[in-house]
């Protein structure tokens, strides 16, 4: 890698970029008890979520501590709004890269309302919490533009990395904030070290090498659908008679089931602590039934895991319809005169496209499912949460590894040609 010259410089940057980020991730807010904030996080999942995608810069309550999210989020956003608005969907299939650009930038200009919005409320929420202090309405709005500043700096930094550096830059700052709890969670293991412990850590490390191996294999499996291009005679010569095919990824979803998934199930959670804050006893009974339930511990661990698995598998399906339009592919192998052998064009194509996508979908949302809730089932199984592998942090960092290495490869490729 290092022997090209650009490549050199393209690594360097990221580098440089990595640790500008990893310095804000390390400057907090005022006023933190890190105490009360650690003892808040343990409890709370979908604050552990937040904090992945904010590259860690939560846990630590930084100036950077809503993270890539809003943007994420606000990409998102934009994507299903491509599904209800005609506009914005020929602008991002059919306008080309200047109809990107601006799709792009309405997602920036998105970004600056839900940082401003998700930083309030997670101020809000840490100051009832006893983490933050009581903090008067001028502290409150200096501190939500403070982290709305930090947002937006990182994503101007995740998309100087995308143009000037290697691989996708958001990507890669949430891959940087995952890999940058390993060291800790390695030092907890090894205070925590009991020779008589030793058959549990070797089955830990055999059984993450087969997790981290199979995650691989389904992430980048798909399923081919043979595709044949017609033959046409112009000027006396002929094209076509091609025969390629049309790549159907298991796991078209990526990691967004989960993180829907986990939106859904917060909800019991903030229903349960304002019920148990209320005076009624009833209410008060099942607000905490609600939290116990839905803290994903203690003995209603099997419940949480349960709704868990099947709103990952639903959500899997539901946004794989959303983002994958089988009628729209079979229009344009029509118009470029290609067809699938056997298989009518137009309605019947659809339909033939939309029964195998049903198939590997179903094999992709069992994967997710599974993926999502095996940290939860390795955690019962040992009692330690350290020894757990699995879940979003896991499915992000193979996929950032495994685009960065098709990007060196592809770099390198060209160099040779």
């Amino acid at each position: 890698m290092f022997s090209d010259q650009m490549l050199r410089k393209r690594i360097l940057f990221v580098i440089g970029a990595l640790i500008v980020f990893r310095i804000a991730a390390s400057i907090p807010i005022p006023g933190v008890d890190h105490t009360a904030l650690l003892q808040f996080f343990q409890n709370n999942q979908f604050l552990g979520l937040l904090n992945v995608f904010s590259g860690s810069g939560l846990s630590n309550l930084s100036i950077v501590m809503l993270g890539v999210g809003p943007y994420i989020t606000g990409s998102i956003i934009m994507q299903l709004l491509t599904m209800m608005s005609p506009k914005l969907k020929a602008m991002y299939h059919e306008e080309g890269e200047i109809g990107r650009k601006k799709f792009t930038q309405y997602s920036r200009l998105l970004t600056v309302p839900l940082a401003i919005l998700q930083g309030y409320g997670l101020l809000v929420l840490l100051a009832r919490q006893g983490v933050l202090g009581d903090l008067n309405p001028f502290q409150l709005f200096v501190n939500v533009m403070i982290v709305t500043a930090g947002s937006i700096f990182l994503m101007w930094i995740g998309e100087m990395i995308s143009e000037f550096g290697v691989g996708n830059g958001v990507s890669i700052i949430i891959f940087a904030g995952i890999v940058s709890r390993i060291p800790t969670a390695t030092s907890q293991v090894l205070a925590g070290y009991n020779p008589q412990d030793l058959p549990l850590y070797l089955a830990f490390v055999v059984a993450a090498v087969v997790i981290i191996a199979g995650v691989i294999v389904m992430t980048e499996a798909e399923r081919p659908v043979p595709i044949t291009y017609a033959k046409r005679v112009r000027g006396g010569k002929m094209y076509g008679g091609v025969s390629t095919y049309l790549p159907l990824r298991v796991n078209q979803a990526g990691v967004i089931p989960i993180i829907f998934a986990l939106s859904i199930l917060l909800f019991p959670q903030l229903i349960g602590g304002f019920l148990s804050g209320l005076a009624s006893p009833a209410a008060k009974t099942i607000g905490e039934y609600l939290q116990i339930i839905f803290s994903g511990q203690g003995s209603y661990a099997w419940l949480y895991s349960l709704c868990y698995f099947a709103l990952v598998f639903l959500f899997t399906f539901f946004y794989t319809a959303v983002t994958f339009d089988p009628e729209a592919i079979a229009t344009n192998l029509q118009k470029s005169g290609a067809f699938i052998p056997g298989v009518r064009p137009g309605l019947a194509t659809a339909e033939h496209i939309a029964k195998i996508l049903t198939r590997t979908t179903f094999a992709g949302a069992l994967f997710l499912a599974g993926v999502a809730v095996l940290p939860l089932a390795m955690q019962s199984f040992t009692d330690n949460k350290t020894l757990a592998i699995g879940g979003t942090a896991l499915l992000i960092v193979v996929s950032v590894v495994l685009d960065l290495i098709k990007k060196v490869d592809a770099q390198l490729s060209m160099r040779e040609y």
